[in-house]
């Protein structure tokens, strides 16, 4: 937050809040509004202008993003799938349900354990999947006494991000954002 705040003040130092801004200035506009969390830039009417040109320029080919190296950002990354629930791990997901893995780790996996010390359970088949309630359960050998769970991950609302270093301790904090109109 503190990192924010100075971003801030060096923009208003600078008057960066002019319409006519250049392609640096424009760049820490765009890092300032992103940072913000409540409002996000949305609720900000002095950041529509440079987030709006952004998107803008986003459509165009050769597009490069506006950096700002004061801020000490970069470039933006892009994460598209929320975080795993507690327990679970980011898993390569199916394409479309044709068993075919992509790349994507666009499900979460465990391992679930159901032996206690008792004897492995016996399967029909060396694999089995069973979906209920969007988990997909798969038992490996016909005697086990472990199976992976699998859930589809949610997409992020805000799936750009900046991560944002503060000169004073050293930290590293992410601001999630998102670019939609």
């Amino acid at each position: 937050m503190r990192q924010i705040l100075t971003i801030l003040l060096a923009l208003s130092v600078f008057g960066l809040r002019h319409h006519h801004a250049q392609a640096s200035d424009w760049g820490c506009e765009v890092l300032l509004c992103a940072a913000s969390d409540n409002p996000s830039w949305h609720g900000v009417e002095s950041c529509h202008p440079p987030m709006e040109r952004l998107i803008t320029a986003m459509k165009r080919p050769g597009f490069s993003w506006p950096t700002c190296p004061e801020g000490e950002a970069g470039k933006p990354g892009y994460d598209r799938y929320a975080d795993c629930p507690t327990g679970w791990q980011p898993a390569v997901g199916d394409q479309n349900g044709s068993h075919e893995r992509s790349k994507e780790l666009s499900r979460c996996s465990r391992t679930v354990s159901i032996c206690n010390g008792r004897t492995p359970r016996r399967f029909h088949s060396d694999r089995q999947e069973i979906t209920r309630d969007g988990v997909t359960r798969e038992y490996s050998g016909r005697n086990s006494c472990e199976y992976r769970e699998y859930v589809d991950r949610s997409l992020r609302t805000q799936p750009y991000y900046f991560d944002i270093n503060s000169a004073q301790d050293g930290t590293t904090e992410r601001h999630y954002f998102d670019l939609r109109h």
